[in-house]
């Protein structure tokens, strides 16, 4: 079978392997389509170098179906559409609370073990979710980032008729304005990169380039000063951080989805003067991955334009290279069976 390796130093290669049989516990997946993530190429620019055992295949953001099973798996068979939450937290403790997608020795599977941008997968059953029949196997590679908005949407307490503003037009940044709109949220998305604002604006978002336009008094005019009830950060830039309680009314809530790997300057003051929430929120939860499979199968909304290109699994070192290239891409596919 074919499969992928990341190799360190920006550069993937793609082998020939034996196929693995499942070890008990375990399901062997026969990888349908596998998203480039974000982590991901942090992991081809080498910023995860001390996590990944070099050479190995990476990649989380998959579907599938199951090929064969290990000693003592019930509830799964051979040819069942699936897809996996990534989580390995076997090493859950009573101290974490019930917790066990922040559990403290949470393993991620696809950077702390091998990935999902190969032929065929071995994971762990406990770790799979079922599709329906009818589910399109490319939407389908999208569960995993949309189950992220779908908990930073839940995390948010996001209720029909409020402000969202999500800062950052990127995938993540997408998916959160798609699930927050679908709750009924008046949704604006806060965006500098020309071609993520014709896509949002495409998907009839109200954009604002904050490069362009005042984001805070756009806000205000549009809230008649009431400003937005919930702020989503998703940007991970300093900027960001600095209109996000600008931009948050009294008593909003503030949605911490980027991931930021040093200390940050924050507006504390704020946070007093009119009362404000930060919430962080990681990953998902199983109910998140429920909700993301049921809004993809319904066909409702318009997840297939944030699809950019897809590509055979031979050309994994084209794809990274792209996206390094061209950033204001969306949600780039591998075809693991071509």
């Amino acid at each position: 079978m074919k499969a992928t390796q990341y190799e360190g130093n920006k550069t993937f290669s793609v082998i020939e392997k034996e196929m693995d049989p499942p070890a008990a516990g375990e399901v062997r997946i026969k990888v349908a389509y596998c998203g480039v993530c974000g982590t991901d190429v942090h992991i081809y620019h080498g910023a995860m170098d001390q996590r990944v055992k070099i050479p190995q295949s990476i990649g989380h953001e998959m579907s599938g179906e199951i090929d064969a099973v290990g000693e003592g798996v019930t509830g799964f068979s051979p040819g069942e559409k699936v897809v996996v939450r990534p989580l390995d937290n076997r090493a859950e403790k009573p101290s974490d609370k019930g917790y066990s997608h922040i559990c403290k020795d949470l393993k991620f599977i696809g950077i702390d073990s091998p990935g999902a941008m190969q032929a065929y997968w071995n994971v762990p059953a406990f770790t799979l979710h079922k599709l329906p029949d009818t589910i399109d196997m490319k939407l389908a590679a999208l569960v995993e980032p949309l189950a992220v908005a779908c908990h930073d949407v839940r995390m948010g307490e996001v209720q029909a008729g409020e402000t969202a503003v999500v800062l950052g037009g990127g995938p993540i940044g997408l998916l959160v304005a798609m699930v927050a709109r679908a709750k009924g949220a008046d949704v604006i998305i806060s965006e500098i990169n020309a071609t993520r604002v014709a896509l949002a604006e495409a998907l009839g978002f109200t954009v604002v380039n904050p490069s362009q336009t005042d984001l805070v008094q756009f806000i205000e005019e549009k809230t008649d000063g009431a400003l937005a009830d919930v702020v989503f950060e998703v940007a991970g830039a300093q900027p960001a951080l600095d209109v996000m309680t600008q931009v948050a009314g009294i008593r909003g809530r503030i949605v911490m989805v980027a991931i930021h790997g040093q200390p940050k300057n924050v507006d504390l003051f704020r946070f007093f003067w009119k009362e404000l929430k930060l919430i962080g929120a990681r990953v998902y939860e199983e109910e998140d991955y429920e909700e993301s499979i049921t809004m993809i199968s319904r066909h409702e909304l318009p997840f297939e334009k944030l699809i950019t290109q897809t590509e055979p699994l031979r050309n994994v070192q084209k794809v990274f290279e792209t996206i390094a290239a061209n950033p204001a891409g969306m949600k780039y596919l591998l075809d693991c069976q071509s």
